[in-house]
């Protein structure tokens, strides 16, 4: 570890990480980026730090660069700090016409805030999305690596009611 990171990997994650890293040949570990972007972001309170993205970058022996290049890429990766339930609306074309806009509206009046913005509680972030490919069952949200489909009100306070319990932030992983 770098005198420069003053975080680190809890050991049984950086066990992980390491077994993660042998499916690779030796100097191909950016093949275990995004596998380890998304351990390091449910570690680090749901979002992924310059210090984070310093920390990857030194465990998969890359040059930070290459790190921030895929994290600030991929949409799955929060670079600010996010709620611990990160709540993503799919928007477009089926879930538009099945009722995605009464959907957002709805979360944000019941949750004070409008998408892209978290609460004050830090409980809950609302982004709206590009297509999450689940347009048979639209329309659908996203909660870490959980799906929700064939909303109605009633589902989206149901859910809102039971994310309220969680303690931690949703997971990718």
């Amino acid at each position: 570890m770098s005198a420069t990171n003053t975080i680190h990997f809890k050991p049984d994650t950086y066990e992980l990480i390491q077994k993660i890293m042998k499916r690779y040949p030796e100097g191909r570990h950016k093949s275990a980026l995004i596998p380890v972007l998304h351990i390091a972001q449910a570690e680090f309170g749901g979002w992924l730090s310059p210090e984070t993205m310093d920390l990857v970058a030194e465990t998969l022996r890359l040059k930070p660069i290459e790190v921030y290049e895929v994290a600030s890429f991929y949409t799955m990766f929060n670079l600010q700090p996010v709620g611990k339930c990160l709540i993503e609306v799919c928007r477009t074309s089926s879930c538009w016409l099945s009722g995605a806009e009464d959907i957002m509206d709805h979360l944000e009046k019941r949750l004070g805030i409008k998408m892209g913005e978290t609460t004050a509680d830090g409980q809950f972030t609302l982004r709206a999305v590009e297509c999450l490919g689940s347009c048979g069952t639209a329309p659908m949200l996203q909660v870490g690596a959980d799906y929700h489909e064939s909303l109605t009100i009633e589902k989206v306070d149901g859910l809102l009611n039971e994310l309220k319990q969680k303690d931690t932030h949703s997971r990718y992983c």
